[in-house]
């Protein structure tokens, strides 16, 4: 969701954001998919992500769920996990992915 209060000469310039991945070289996408709750997506990206952090990569999570399993959460701890964005929708606050928080070049404070 936009959010008219912030200021959009602070958030990155998306070209330039293409740029410098293009110089980075090629990343990956990995998709896990599954049919139904509970068939272990979430643990499975957040196993991967320990195991290729261990092996050097930069791993930020940007939105994780639990579901209140503890087993899962464990799983968080040691990552880097951006905060969850608050928006008024429907005389209330929700929580949700904060774009503006993963486009910001590191160094980022966000440890968990």
């Amino acid at each position: 969701m936009a959010d008219a209060t912030r200021d959009p000469e602070r958030r990155p310039d998306p070209d330039a954001l293409l740029a410098l991945a293009g110089q980075s070289g090629r990343g990956r996408l990995t998709l896990f998919l599954g049919a139904a709750p509970g068939v272990g997506k979430t643990y499975a990206m957040l196993a991967r992500a320990r195991r290729l952090k261990a092996e050097g990569s930069d791993i930020v999570v940007g939105l994780a769920e639990t579901h209140g399993r503890a087993e899962t959460g464990a799983l968080l701890d040691g990552l880097e996990v951006l905060p969850r964005r608050q928006v008024a929708y429907q005389g209330r606050l929700v929580e949700e992915f904060d774009l503006d928080a993963a486009l910001t070049p590191a160094p980022r404070p966000y440890r968990r």
